[in-house]
Parts: C-alpha cells; sequence; structure tokens
C-alpha cells in the first residue's frame, strides 16, 4: 500500500494541485485510491474535486468528530466519489479549524478515565485508528493526505499515518528553497510524531529559470534530497484546474485549456512521478 502526505511550510506553491494530480495520475494507472483532505481553507482539495458541499454544515458528520470518537454516522458515508477523477475523497469540514481544541478535550475525557496518571492519549495517532478500524488500508491501493500548509495536529496526524511525506517547493519568494529549512523541517516532523519520516521526494514548482532560482535549483540537486522532477511555472493550466474544479488531466481532456497540447508535457511529468512514487513503495 502507498501513503504519503503532500506538505509545504509556505501556503500557495502547488501542494494541493500536486496531491491532486497525482492521485488522479495514480487512479489512471489503476490504483484504488483515496485522498483525506485535512486543510480547512477554503480553497483546498475538496473544493478543487467539488465535493464541499458541506465544509459549512456544524450538523454534517465529518472526519474530525471520528477523530475525537464523536461520529454521528458511518466513516464510509464520508467518502465522496469523484467520476470524473476516478479519485475517492474524504471531504475537508470547517470543524478542522478547531481540531486541536477539540482534541485537547478528546484527550481530557480519555486521561480523565485512567485516575492513575500514566495514561496519555495518542491525539497524533488518531487518524491511522480511524483508518484501521475502518479498515481503508485494505480498500485502497492508495491514500494521499493533504493537510494545510501550517504545522498542528492535522499535519501529525497526517504524517503519523502516512509515514511518508513529499515536499513540494518555490524556489523563490514565499516558498523559497532552503536545504537547511528542508532538514529542520523533516527533523521536526519526526520529533513531533515520533517516528521515522520518509522523504519521497522535493519537487520544485513554478520554475520560472531565473538566476536565483537556477542556483537554488542546484543547491538542492546538490543535496541529499531527492529531485524526481521539476515543474516548469504552468499557470493557465493551474487557474483552469481551480476555475473548473477538476485535475490538470480533466483540464485538458475537456478542451478548456488553449495550449491542451503544449501542456502534454506538464501530465507527462505528473505520470513520471506518480510511477517514480509508485516504484519506491514497491
Amino acid at each position: 500500500m502507498m501513503t504519503y502526505t503532500t506538505y509545504s511550510e509556505a501556503g500557495g506553491v502547488g501542494k494541493t494541485t500536486t496531491a491532486a494530480n497525482l492521485a488522479v495520475s495514480h487512479a489512471r494507472n489503476g490504483h484504488d485510491v483515496l485522498c483525506i483532505d485535512l486543510d480547512p481553507q477554503e480553497g483546498s482539495l475538496s473544493y478543487l474535486f467539488d465535493v464541499d458541499d458541506e465544509r459549512s454544515d456544524g450538523t454534517a458528520d465529518n472526519i474530525v468528530r471520528h477523530l475525537i470518537g464523536r461520529p454521528k454516522g458511518d466513516f464510509r458515508d464520508l467518502v465522496r466519489e469523484t467520476e470524473e477523477n476516478g479519485v475517492d475523497v474524504i471531504p475537508s469540514h470547517n470543524m478542522l479549524e478547531n481540531l486541536t481544541r477539540n482534541l485537547m478535550k478528546a484527550a481530557e475525557i480519555e486521561e480523565d478515565m485512567h485516575p492513575e496518571g500514566d495514561f496519555e492519549w495518542p491525539k497524533h495517532e488518531q487518524l491511522l485508528r480511524v483508518l484501521k478500524e475502518n479498515d481503508v488500508p485494505d480498500d485502497y491501493d492508495v491514500i494521499v493526505c493533504d493537510p494545510q500548509a501550517t504545522p498542528g495536529d492535522a499535519l501529525n496526524n497526517a504524517i503519523f499515518a502516512t509515514r511518508s511525506v513529499l515536499l513540494p517547493v518555490e524556489l523563490s519568494g514565499k516558498g523559497a528553497l532552503s536545504i537547511r529549512g528542508l532538514d529542520d523541517l523533516v527533523s521536526g516532523l519526526e520529533s513531533e510524531v515520533g517516528i521515522r519520516v520518509g522523504v519521497l521526494g522535493v519537487v520544485p514548482v513554478g520554475f520560472k529559470r531565473t538566476n536565483t532560482q537556477q542556483a537554488r535549483l542546484e543547491e538542492l540537486e546538490s543535496s541529499e534530497f531527492h529531485m524526481p522532477v521539476v515543474f516548469k511555472e504552468r499557470a493557465s493550466l493551474m487557474q483552469n484546474m481551480w476555475d473548473y474544479r477538476t485535475s490538470a488531466y480533466g483540464v485538458l481532456e475537456d478542451e478548456r485549456e488553449p495550449n491542451g497540447e503544449y501542456e502534454l508535457e506538464t501530465l507527462g511529468k505528473y505520470d513520471d512521478l506518480a510511477a517514480e512514487i509508485e516504484g519506491e513503495f514497491e
């Protein structure tokens, strides 16, 4: 089984579009794929795949209720099928904004039941617990988690459940690459959740071949981090994904991108990256 989390410390550098397109590529390769959206932002993977209609419904069952042991229904009812993309999604919900507070309350309740004082409720292990209890690993070949671009309990649960991370980075601006920063990021994740975290790769996105970006790309190439592919700037294609709420594959197949033939190179890189990840797990 293949499980990984896409994560970037900076928002807007292609984390969610990378997760979405890789998930579709895995599905096109014949795998059963589940995406878990742990990002409470409006512009999340749930929005992109058009399954966010219950995001603000306070009465709806959602992933947070299951993480804290207070579900309102069967876990399987959370899963939404995306026929166009061939990927199943557990959507995000506004309750994720208060995930830490809710986990702390659940921890207090659980720990109060152990007055001897030697019990600590593992709040970062709850996503893995929910997935195992509902036999999700038996039903899917690939699980991709997409948490928000900030440290916290959503990220910790995703990392603990998947044990592997893919790091999209921008080589300039708010997502500027720092090899030391990447080292610190991975070390911090491992320290926070108490496990070894496998880095599947660092993926530069929005590459424009400026002198600054070229220098940072060379720095990455000489580091210990694996760099499977480099994505050039594809602003039009990425914007069309959000406008039409589908993957890059859907945009091109529906002829919604005027430079479709040119953009086939981009799809090829997503396919190469998906194949690289599948090879790592094999």
